[in-house]
């Protein structure tokens, strides 16, 4: 956690509660279950492997290691989504360490793994330096670093931007998680301390929605990012009207046909040195 703010520790109470708005487990088995996987293949992660999901959610990636046989460390902010990330292993008979913590002050030692990821999970850690800094931190020298992010420009990163407007402003010194879908800013963040970066955007097609109307209220219901922007305007209809719109707009203009969207995402693998 970020010691030089007097402000940090209500940033993370309000993050740990946003994420525990709504049905994210939802939103991780149904939407997007596919990046998971990809970001373990990416990885090369496999039996013996000791891996660390940071800001696991409820284990979308951290599921998928643990069934190649790695030993698994799924470590969120929110023990909600850790508590729903547990059940879910233990009906596949998988047993995986499940850790509150903090992405910016990992629990964790030096050069303590083998692979650490993040499937769009460490982006929303508001200080983005502090993150990249213990990511590497907890890696291994020759091991391998994993990052699936939302790109500012795809679907995701524009539904920031949409709510953006109808939003509190963020606290000071938080920056904006779609630039972790920048290959550019991810490689400065990192710096000379990695090696064999492999960096390309790629597009999961989501179907799961017959309207875009439909996505909205999925997400006004199950993301705790849109259900804190709602909360937060909830007062004035005229602005919650506006906010419907602007989604829906979104939603139809990223529709390929027949209700299927597809949502760009930075995959990016580094070796630390």
């Amino acid at each position: 956690m970020s010691t030089n703010t007097n402000t940090a520790p209500d940033i993370k109470a309000k993050h740990r509660a946003m994420w525990a708005l709504g049905d994210y487990p939802s939103i991780a088995a149904d939407v997007i279950a596919a990046l998971g996987p990809a970001l373990v293949e990416a990885c090369g992660i496999g039996a013996g492997d000791r891996v660390l999901d940071v800001a696991a959610g409820s284990g979308n990636a951290s599921i998928p290691a643990a069934r190649l046989g790695a030993t698994v460390v799924a470590s969120d902010l929110t023990p909600e989504l850790l508590d729903s990330g547990r059940q879910q292993a233990e009906s596949l008979g998988l047993t995986l360490d499940w850790r509150e913590a903090d992405a910016e002050a990992l629990p964790f030692t030096n050069d303590e793994f083998d692979a650490v990821i993040s499937c769009v999970g460490v982006m929303f850690a508001p200080h983005h330096q502090e993150s990249a800094d213990e990511l590497v931190r907890v890696l291994r020298p020759g091991g391998t670093l994993g990052l699936i992010n939302w790109t500012p420009e795809g679907f995701i990163g524009q539904m920031f931007a949409t709510m953006k407007p109808y939003a509190p402003p963020p606290p000071p010194g938080a920056q904006p998680p779609p630039l972790w879908g920048s290959e550019e800013h991810v490689r400065a963040l990192l710096g000379d301390r990695v090696s064999e970066v492999v960096a390309r955007r790629e597009r999961l097609t989501v179907d799961c929605f017959d309207t875009a109307e439909q996505f909205r209220d999925f997400f006004k219901a199950c993301y705790g990012p849109t259900i804190a922007v709602y909360r937060s305007i909830a007062d004035e209809p005229d602005r919650v009207r506006a906010l419907d719109r602007e989604l829906a707009e979104l939603g139809r203009r990223h529709d390929r046909g027949a209700g299927t969207m597809e949502w760009e995402y930075l995959l990016l693998t580094a070796v630390k040195k």
